[in-house]
């Protein structure tokens, strides 16, 4: 019996021993869930309640009852749908020039930089110790009428002589497409850093050319990175409504804008939830349905 007695007393440790190690997961994760509870889950059902609502009728700017008037969504999308589109359209053009231009500058900084690398990294996060809106107005220089890209542009007939880069579509996702581009770097770097250098190596062994290396070696394992830097970027670009604002015009207004102005100027606060509610739901949607398709097992 006394052979039996330590075996006895272990098995009884274990449930106590399971209960201290979820008491202390359940600490470490406690202010965490009160901060999303309170400022995320809260402000999301304070949302929800307010998108249909309607005007109280006394005349009183800002003044709205609840009403659950579901029709809002209705005549909320149908009369911003080009809002909508004009801003997907527009943080999809930038995101995939965030690829373009991020990849190629990842793969340089990963691979073949040496010990420039830690240089090359200090550079892409450069950006970030300047405020988004500086950055943002700064563009607004550099693409003026008079400034040098411009002129040279017109100089090399690559744009015509009239056209006028400021106030533009061109000039806003060319902001979006700057000032998100270290989000697209850094997922990259970190992606192509970890890949194991002897299986591109094994990739040239076998005769295949850079390109092909890049297209059925380094490519398809960075897709982590990949995928990872195309949410970063299209995620925040789509809701954006800085660049718009400073580089754009009534033209090139995207979602971003119309709720900040319902929001603050025009007090219709029913109108801007309707607007942020469906944003965020198409994000939702088009992120799960790209993350399956990518296939990347460390995302899904």
């Amino acid at each position: 019996m006394a052979a039996i007695a330590p075996h006895t007393d272990t098995q009884a440790e274990l449930p106590r021993a399971r209960g201290r190690q979820l008491r202390t997961v359940a600490l470490l994760l406690l202010p965490g869930l009160l901060w999303l509870g309170i400022f995320f889950v809260v402000p999301l059902f304070t949302l929800a309640g307010t998108s249909t609502q309607t005007p109280s009728g006394s005349g009183i700017p800002g003044e709205f009852v609840q009403t659950f008037h579901l029709v809002n969504y209705w005549d909320t999308i149908g009369e911003y749908k080009e809002h909508f589109a004009r801003s997907f359209f527009y943080s999809t053009l930038a995101t995939l020039l965030c690829l373009a231009i991020g990849y190629p500058l990842a793969y340089l900084i990963a691979l073949k930089a040496g010990r420039l690398r830690n240089l090359l990294l200090v550079l892409v996060v450069a950006p970030f110790f300047t405020s988004f809106v500086l950055r943002t107005l700064a563009w607004r220089q550099i693409l003026s009428d008079d400034g040098t890209v411009v002129s040279t542009l017109k100089w090399l007939h690559l744009i015509p002589q009239d056209m006028a880069v400021t106030a533009s579509a061109f000039a806003v996702v060319a902001g979006i497409t700057y000032n998100f581009l270290p989000f697209m770097v850094l997922p990259l770097y970190s992606s192509l850093e970890r890949i194991d250098p002897r299986l591109i190596e094994a990739g040239g062994d076998l005769y295949g050319n850079g390109f092909a290396v890049l297209r059925k070696v380094t490519f398809p394992l960075s897709m982590p990175g990949v995928v990872a830097g195309t949410l970063l970027t299209f995620i925040p670009a789509s809701g954006d409504y800085v660049n718009a604002a400073l580089l754009g015009n009534s033209r090139t207004t995207m979602v971003g804008n119309v709720v900040e102005s319902r929001f603050f100027r025009v007090v219709d606060y029913p109108t801007a939830a309707v607007l942020s509610f469906v944003l965020m739901a198409i994000i939702l949607v088009l992120v799960v349905l790209y993350v399956r398709r990518a296939g990347t097992e460390e995302l899904v």
